[in-house]
């Protein structure tokens, strides 16, 4: 066995997240340094121009703006995340240069066309008056450099730390100790399958660490709260993470449903609206104590404006801060003491208010999208660690390709769940796909060991369909063109899209589909095809009752949804066989695992099948499927 050492694969880490900072930086500051509109337009994450709307206080009494975006797209909208930090750019008076406002604000919502924005507190209203006299306004993410700074720190802390509980759990998860696991007794679920069983016993028994590894369609995160409430048993509390606040706030939600008392700590801005109610926030201001506290404070801000400074004065302000402080101490340990699960992201888990505090346990959810360093920042609370997530599907997003390929992309679950295999529980029926849409994804990425359940194994849209289908352009030279941002369109395959779905609509029947609310994803690999595809459909007529039941988007935007007809538009076609990151075999599972009862690929087979992995998949489909090459059109109107 290779022997491994620890503290030099975190230094590794370190080394790789520093490549990735300056990556971004210098990325970032060169968008900045793009004079013109239409150079920084090209930018992720830049919106032009945009309109200003109504401004108003919210909950935790911050100003915020509403801003319209002249041009809506509901996938470029939605790198725009809740919690993310951006700034305001402007066209100077001679509308020759770009100017920066020195100020960042904070994303509050978003949505398609539509943002707010929370203003910085302590010049909102001058910010806000600056906005509104400024004409051609945009906006633009920012680098969050927190969290780097969060990594690095906890990397740091990873190596140097001589704790042996944790230096053994270090240890096990990247070194050469072997995980062990104590006997107990057999637990029984009815309402789980025994995949499910097993690994909610095997993250029971587990002394140091556990993988739940769940597949598309699965039930991983049924398994996983049935985990963490069978661990509640034996623990008085658990903390609880994932690499976004969505991810958090969606096992959260989950585990509040059960009844579990849930802390979700963060910032408010960054949690869905359910959850507000069991932020740290909310809670601290319902305590009984608060209002004691509230009026205090206020005191002490009138005392300190006031003149004079007497002794009496002063010994009195005094005791107010140390009643303050009583209050505030008193409130937190209330909150915590009664949690029995406590929520955060994992850059969150170094939160201020959860510094000196330790877990037993501590469950990673979609952890196979986690920055490794992120979830060093969470572990170094813990005694033993659960993974939850599935490392054959979406990788965290690293920009760097120096990064990237020295290993930052490679997740910590996946590095456990390949050196300590027996620690890992592969959920093995799934509750999603049609038996032939599973079957591809089932061998080439879990070994065959999936298996449909009798309910979902032979769902069919209807009777007269069937669920796999690829339509082969090889013979049509449709042609793939590069745009302006690097991504890849084809504008005939596009065409033919439309009329693939316009034609399997027509055959299913519209009011079958529309009675039925029969739902359909249309998914590329590339953003400027799904660009294309929504401004082909925009002009159909035909699909404009069907247009709350017809999604388009790129496969990072259809992670963890489903639908029941997929349909792929590969994009790429060529002599070369040059596929680009369609390599990337991992999203190429997330996409075809997306369809509940039918599947539609379009595609070049030639161009495609020059890859070991296509070659498999249209073969599988020319035997479980219907495989259809059209004709030469050059061909077809000489005949």
């Amino acid at each position: 066995m290779e022997r491994i050492n620890p503290i030099a694969a975190l230094q590794k880490q370190s080394e790789l997240l520093k490549k990735e900072m300056v990556y971004e930086r210098e990325n970032y500051a060169k968008a900045l340094t793009a004079d013109r509109i239409g150079s920084r337009m090209q930018e992720p994450g830049c919106r032009y121009p945009i309109s200003l709307g109504h401004s108003e206080y919210n909950a935790l009494d911050q100003l915020v703006l509403t801003l319209f975006f002249e041009v809506a797209d509901d996938e470029t909208d939605m790198d725009f995340e809740p919690g993310k930090p951006v700034s305001f750019f402007y066209l100077s008076d001679n509308g020759q240069s770009v100017k920066e406002t020195p100020y960042q604000c904070y994303v509050e919502q978003v949505d398609v066309g539509v943002m707010s924005v929370a203003l910085p507190n302590k010049s909102a209203l001058q910010s806000l008056k600056a906005l509104e006299e400024t004409h051609l306004l945009g906006v633009q993410l920012c680098i969050d450099t927190t969290s780097y700074q969060v990594m690095q720190e906890a990397l740091a802390s990873a190596m140097r730390s001589d704790n042996e509980k944790f230096v053994h759990l270090r240890d096990t998860l990247i070194g050469t100790l072997r995980p062990s696991y104590r006997r107990l007794p057999r637990l029984s679920f009815p309402w789980l399958n025994r995949s499910q069983e097993d690994a909610v016993q095997k993250v029971v028994e587990a002394q140091e660490v556990s993988i739940v590894h769940g597949p598309p369609g699965t039930g991983k995160t049924t398994t996983l709260v049935e985990a963490i409430i069978e661990t509640l048993q034996r623990e008085t509390q658990v903390m609880v993470c994932a690499p976004s606040n969505a991810a958090v706030d969606w096992i959260s939600e989950q585990l509040s449903r059960r009844g579990v008392n849930v802390l979700r700590v963060g910032n408010p801005l960054r949690m869905s609206n359910e959850m507000l109610d069991c932020s740290y926030e909310r809670r601290y201001a319902a305590h009984p104590d608060y209002a004691e506290l509230w009026s205090i404070r206020l005191a002490l801000r009138e005392g300190n404006a006031g003149g004079g400074k007497s002794r009496e004065k002063q010994a009195r302000l005094a005791k107010m801060r140390d009643r303050a402080t009583e209050l505030e101490i008193r409130i937190r340990y209330d909150l915590f003491d009664q949690a029995r699960v406590v929520a955060c992201t994992l850059i969150g888990s170094a939160y201020h208010i959860l510094e000196h505090r330790h877990f037993s346990t501590l469950f990673i959810d979609e952890a196979a999208q986690a920055l490794e360093p992120a979830c060093w920042a969470a572990i170094l609370k813990a005694d033993r660690v659960i993974f939850s997530g599935d490392h054959q599907q979406l990788p965290p997003t690293i920009k760097c390709p120096e990064a990237a390929r020295g290993g930052l992309d490679q997740t910590l679950m996946q590095k456990v769940a390949k050196a300590k295999p027996e620690s890992v529980s592969l959920l093995t029926v799934q509750y999603r796909m049609n038996k032939e849409i599973m079957g591809f994804s089932s061998h080439w990425f879990y070994h065959d060991r999936l298996t449909a359940a009798p309910e979902v194994a032979d769902r069919l849209v209807s009777p007269i369909d069937t669920p796999l289908m690829w339509i082969d352009t090889s013979q049509c030279h449709f042609g793939e063109k590069e745009s302006r941002t690097l991504s890849r369109s084809n504008a005939e395959e596009a065409r033919l899209l439309i009329h693939t779905l316009r034609d399997y609509v027509e055959m299913i029947g519209l009011t079958k589909i529309q009675d039925e609310r029969v739902d359909f994803g249309i998914i590329s690999p590339y953003r400027a095809q799904v660009r294309l595809i929504r401004k082909l459909l925009r002009w159909q007529k035909f699909f404009r009752t069907l247009r709350r039941q017809i999604a388009v988007n790129s496969v990072d935007g259809f992670q963890g949804q489903e639908r029941d007809v997929i349909i792929i538009s590969m994009v790429r076609d060529n002599e070369k066989g040059t596929i680009g990151f369609l390599r990337d075999l991992r999203r190429m599972n997330v996409a075809i695992t997306r369809a509940r009862m039918k599947l539609i690929i379009l595609g070049n087979a030639e161009t495609l099948s020059q890859h070991k992995f296509y070659r498999h998949f249209i073969e599988y489909v020319k035997e479980h499927g219907d495989f259809v090459t059209l004709p030469d059109p050059a061909q077809k109107q000489s005949d």
